[in-house]
């Protein structure tokens, strides 16, 4: 009876083992060949079969960066039947050659066992032919869109609170009709110096659009990002931004040596915080101290957090001589993983030590 037992066993265990899906790629690389750039994306098929005795199911299809999407088949493929993935290329802006991957894993007894079992490997590949460069290109508008184009949309400063700066901004228009451009209410910290057309800028006219920052009227302290925004009668894109990323300091030169000895004097509880190992979506907090050893006020400026992810507040923004203020940070996990890295910068009216960063470190399990 027990000899019985045991060969009844054996053979499920046989059973159970051969009992399992398995894929099997008709082809496992599909080559587009030579494409045009300015054709549109172009979309290949892989064809598999279930070989195994139970039911196939596809559990992630991965594509091995952002210019792949794939569409595949959902849901449990019998035995002996057939299922597909599509990936699609999209060749614009990338002329020359290309080879890309996708992962796939499935249901098969490997993935189950091991969730680091490697994945199954197909690939598109092919040649992207250049396209004919476009006016816009042969002249270096590449930054921005529309018929109306700004040849450079972006700058950057580092400027004291008691400076301002002119940027000359180019413009062209490319299109059959004048192009009318209108400066939408803004801060009073930039404004438009000067133009070099009037209201409309002719067909195929480059001019020029002269705006001025005044950090001083920003009234802020710490990196700035701003934009000002022209509406326009262009055929494509009627809206067209300028942005200033601007780092303002504040200005300790005018103090006199008398001022400078009464000055404020910051004094800080730490440098570095960890907040350890933290689960996903979950919320921490922890605080410092910052103290003024001088005479005359300490007075918070701005507290910037690097990342979102770190929000910092202060119970008392301006400090009298040998008070202390407390600065609570939260984090907040979010759904994350890894090392989270972020610094706290403190500006303030310390003539000797306007910014101090503090720095953070969180592990999300």
């Amino acid at each position: 009876m027990k000899k019985l037992s045991l060969s009844i066993l054996m053979v499920v265990a046989f059973v159970f083992c051969y009992a399992q899906p398995k894929i099997q790629f008709d082809q496992t690389t599909y080559d587009f060949g030579q494409v045009r750039e300015e054709g549109g994306k172009v979309t290949g098929k892989f064809e598999f079969t279930n070989v195994g005795n139970e039911p196939l199911e596809l559990t992630q299809v991965r594509p091995g960066c952002g210019c792949t999407a794939a569409n595949y088949s959902k849901g449990q493929i019998a035995p002996g039947e057939k299922g597909y993935i599509e990936a699609t290329y999209n060749p614009y802006n990338r002329p020359g050659h290309f080879n890309k991957n996708i992962r796939v894993t499935t249901n098969e007894p490997q993935f189950l066992e091991d969730s680091k079992a490697a994945p199954h490997m197909i690939f598109i590949k092919g040649e992207v032919l250049k396209r004919p460069a476009t006016e816009f290109e042969k002249a270096g508008y590449t930054k921005t869109a529309g018929m109306a184009r700004f040849f450079e949309p972006n700058v950057s400063h580092n400027l004291l609170n008691t400076e301002s700066v002119l940027d000359t901004f180019k413009v062209r228009n490319f299109w059959t009709k004048p192009v009318n451009f209108r400066l939408e209410s803004t801060a009073p910290y930039i404004t438009e110096q000067y133009r070099s057309f009037g209201g409309d800028l002719q067909p195929n006219e480059e001019g020029i659009i002269v705006l001025k920052y005044d950090a001083g009227k920003r009234a802020a302290f710490g990196q700035m990002k701003d934009a000002v925004t022209y509406m326009t009668t262009d055929s494509i894109e009627v809206k067209k931004q300028l942005h200033f990323a601007v780092n303002i300091k504040e200005d300790f030169s005018t103090l006199t040596p008398k001022q400078l000895k009464k000055a404020p004097i910051s004094s800080y509880s730490i440098e570095q915080y960890d907040f350890g190992q933290v689960q996903k979506n979950s919320q921490h907090e922890m605080e410092f101290q910052v103290t003024n050893n001088g005479k005359n006020p300490l007075i918070i400026r701005n507290l910037a957090s690097s990342s979102i992810m770190f929000k910092a507040a202060a119970t008392l923004t301006e400090i009298p001589g040998g008070a202390t203020s407390t600065i609570k940070v939260t984090f907040k996990s979010n759904n994350r993983a890894g090392m989270q890295k972020a610094t706290i910068e403190v500006i303030t009216n310390d003539p000797a030590n306007p910014i101090k960063v503090i720095t953070l470190n969180a592990q999300i399990m």
